[in-house]
């Protein structure tokens, strides 16, 4: 996971603000849910994908905030480290119970944290 840490790190640094990237990402995740949640069937390999997406996403954004070098004010950091803990519960939630209403909350809760990146940026 370090390595995936590092390559996003140096990608964010060298293409595009950090926080613009962030919010990318996360409309690009919750677009993909959108999609499966519109289309939803019983197939449920896409599902399992976009929820294995967002999942390396969110875990990325705490192992950044977990980081003691991380510029980010404390009370922030644990937000989003408690943030990535109900991501992380939901998405088990959904993968055992799977119903496209659960997958507005994570959809939800990604356009959310990007605009408020792209607000900030």
């Amino acid at each position: 996971m370090q390595n995936a840490y590092e390559a996003y790190k140096e990608t964010a640094t060298a293409t595009t603000a950090p926080r613009e990237l962030e919010a990318s990402l996360l409309l690009k995740a919750a677009t993909r849910l959108q999609e499966v949640h519109d289309s939803w069937s019983d197939d449920r390999s896409m599902l399992y994908s976009v929820l294995h997406y967002n999942r390396r996403l969110w875990t990325v954004f705490v192992g950044a905030v977990a980081e003691e070098d991380s510029p980010l004010p404390l009370e922030i950091r644990n937000n989003v480290a408690s943030l990535g803990v109900f991501i992380f519960k939901h998405t088990i939630d959904v993968q055992q119970n799977p119903t496209p209403e659960k997958l507005k909350t994570l959809i939800n809760i990604n356009k959310e944290i990007a605009a408020g990146l792209n607000a900030a940026a």
